[in-house]
């Protein structure tokens, strides 16, 4: 499946890093933890996971990254996020703090704790027709939503009540929940096809 992708990075500058190495690992992918412009330069993909979105920002400024991260996906290199990876990746955000960057490149806008506190976490089943049957077991912990789509971005899933919660734009992939977290990988397969894709 995935013995002939490129190696992949998975941003480490803070949050759930070790679940996506684990879950691209199991997946037969070259993953590595990326937290500089030099190791960025040696992937062909990159993860950006779950955490906390001000501090993801802050971090990258301080490790010299961001900007390297932000070149990469303008050149095209396929990004999936995660939960604060989503707000990250989002070239609109809401409900940010003062003077929060994200990195860009989903046209989309979204919405940073949109679902409440970390009391007001939650599992659900999502049909996403994208990835087939059987449903996807989401969890949702202090989750963004996504706002506004613009014309060229494909949602893959809503919530019951008709937010917006996993979106695809090109080579870049975005959920509001943690499949790392499920055990559910289909989405990080999506990202490795992505990665042999661009390569």
């Amino acid at each position: 499946m995935a013995g002939n992708t490129p190696p992949v990075g998975v941003l480490a500058l803070q949050g759930d890093v070790r679940e996506h190495l684990a879950a691209l690992s199991a997946l037969g992918a070259d993953a590595r933890p990326v937290k500089s412009a030099g190791e960025l330069e040696r992937v062909a993909g990159l993860v950006i996971p779950g955490g906390e979105s001000s501090v993801i920002d802050k971090l990258s400024r301080i490790f010299d990254v961001r900007d390297a991260i932000r070149a990469r996906i303008a050149s095209g290199m396929p990004v999936y996020g995660t939960c604060a990876g989503l707000i990250m990746l989002a070239d609109d955000l809401v409900d940010g703090i003062a003077g929060q960057q994200t990195f860009g490149g989903l046209d989309a806008t979204v919405r940073r704790n949109a679902f409440g506190t970390q009391l007001d976490s939650f599992e659900t089943e999502l049909d996403i027709p994208a990835l087939g049957e059987p449903p996807v077991h989401a969890v949702f912990i202090r989750a963004p939503v996504v706002e506004r789509v613009g014309p060229g971005v494909e949602v893959l899933a809503r919530v019951d009540d008709g937010r917006i919660v996993a979106i695809e734009q090109g080579p870049l992939l975005g959920t509001a929940f943690h499949p790392e977290v499920a055990g559910e990988h289909r989405f990080h397969e999506r990202f490795l096809e992505r990665v042999r894709a661009a390569s």
